[in-house]
This record gives C-alpha cells, structure tokens and sequence, in this order.
C-alpha cells in the first residue's frame, strides 16, 4: 500500500465540487433552487411583520377607517339623501369597488420597502449570496398579496357589518377576491419600478400618489360613473380600476355585466406584469 505523500492533507470527497458550485451555477440558477430561494425570502419577510407588527397596519386600519368615512360619513349624501335607505345602498355598491382600491393602495408600499432596503443596505447582503435577483422581487411581491389579501378580508368583514349583503353570491365573492388580487400583484411591478428609479422613500410616496388619486377617484369605485362630465367619463371607461371595481359588483351582486369587465380586468393585469416585470427585473439587477 502506498503511503500519502507527507504534507499533503487527503481530499474530502466532493470538496472540489463544492468549491465550484457558485461559480458554475452563476447565472445558471435551476427552478427548485429558485423555488427555494423564493421560499426562503417569503419566510424572512413574514418574521419581519411578526417582529414588526406595525407594518401591518394600513392593511388592518385602511379597510375600516375607509369604509366608515365614506359609509357614514358620505353614504347618505352620495346615496340620494334618503338616510338610511339610501346608505344601505350605497353599500351595495360601494364595497366591491373599493377591493379594487385596497389592492392598490397596499400594492403602493412595496416600492417604499425596497427603496428603504436599498438605503439601509439590505440589498448588499442579497448581492453577496448565489441567489436569483428574481427571487428577491418575487418573495416580495408575495408578501404584498398576501398583505392584500389580508386587507380585502377586513374591508368585506367591516362591510358586513354596514350591511353588505352577499346574497348567496359566495363564489362570485370568491372569484371577485381572486381578480383583485391578480390585478394588485400586476400593480406590484409598477410599483417596484417606481422605487428602484427614485432616489428616496419620500419621492415614491410623492410619485405613486400622483399615481394612485387620478385612478382611484376618477373611476366608479365611489360613484357611477354616469354623474361625472364627458371628458372625466370618458376617462373612467379605460381606467382599468372601474373594470376591477364592476368586476367585483357583477360577481357577488349579480348585476350588470360581468364577462367584459372580468375580460378587460384580465387583460389589464397580464399587461401590466408582461410590460413592467422585465423592467423592474432588469433594473433591480442593474442595481445590485
């Protein structure tokens, strides 16, 4: 038997491989790696919220402080002035519109955190470990759902509570749940975009409020659309929160129409990831 040669430390089995694991899967990331990293991400940004639980708070506060300002506060005027008669309706009608509303609004925040992320540093850690980029804007962006999703249920419980009545609509309460939040995850990217373009949280807030008041308010998320002038109605007719909004009222009201704008919401939401994802993506990776 030949002895090892002295000075020299035998090889671990499968240490050169290891060694060269980062190297050769640079850019190479397969899907379950990525699955995982994704994994991983979304398990971080949920300890980030239980050991943060004031982040939460516009998707718990919003849906109440919302509903109540314009149920009680608006509902009697907006409704036809027929007190309590009229608010009732204008529950009806209000409640599903304004889902549509929540999903952007919480979609708003995620272009905030990551620019936030990127002035404490965060994003430095991210750039020294073999991960996609991709996975860190999609761990975020399923984070951001799931605070969407959490936001729609405490504005459909608030509006029972005023009075909605589902009508036995429960699975068109469901599906309208499901499109709200395709159309806020499509949001997300814009969002995204938009802080990783600004230089400060303060100027994506500034930025994506511009953005947001024009879309929410010139829509039929709070009023038809039919007592608006030519020029403003004209605009809400493309405006792709009224296809959300009368989306959500044909679904679990049952009135009105509902395959054009379940259509167009699908289209709108397709687009808008199609376009702005690559965007984001390739900023994000300019970036880091």
């Amino acid at each position: 038997m030949k002895a090892p040669e002295s000075g020299k430390t035998p090889p671990v089995p499968g240490a050169g491989q290891a060694s060269a694991k980062p190297g050769a899967d640079d850019g190479r990331i397969g899907l379950r790696a990525n699955l995982r990293h994704i994994g991983a991400l979304v398990r971080r940004c949920a300890l980030q919220i239980k050991q943060d639980p004031e982040s939460m708070m516009d998707a718990l506060l919003m849906p109440i402080v919302f509903t109540l300002l314009f149920v009680y506060v608006f509902g009697g005027a907006i409704g036809g002035g027929g007190g309590g008669a009229s608010r009732h309706q204008y529950v009806q009608y209000l409640i599903p519109g304004m889902m549509g509303m929540m999903s952007m609004s919480i979609a708003m925040a995620v272009g905030t955190g990551i620019n936030e992320d990127f002035r404490k540093g965060v994003m430095d850690r991210f750039r020294s470990m073999p991960i996609a980029r991709s996975s860190v804007l999609i761990a975020k962006s399923l984070v951001e759902v799931g605070r969407m999703l959490v936001a729609i249920v405490v504005l459909l419980a608030v509006g029972l509570l005023c009075g909605f009545e589902v009508n036995g609509h429960w699975l068109g309460m469901l599906g309208a749940v499901g499109l709200t939040a395709l159309f806020g995850a499509s949001l997300l990217w814009i969002f995204i975009l938009v802080g990783l373009s600004m230089e400060t949280a303060q100027a994506v807030q500034g930025i994506s409020f511009l953005v947001l008041m024009p879309l929410q308010f010139g829509s039929s998320v709070f009023v038809s659309t039919d007592t608006m002038p030519g020029w403003l109605e004209a605009f809400t007719k493309v405006n792709p929160l009224t296809h959300v909004a009368d989306s959500a009222r044909g679904l679990m009201l049952g009135q009105g129409a509902v395959a054009g704008p379940v259509m167009w919401t699908v289209i709108w939401s397709v687009g808008l990831t199609l376009v702005t994802a690559p965007f984001a993506i390739a900023k994000f990776r300019k970036k880091v």
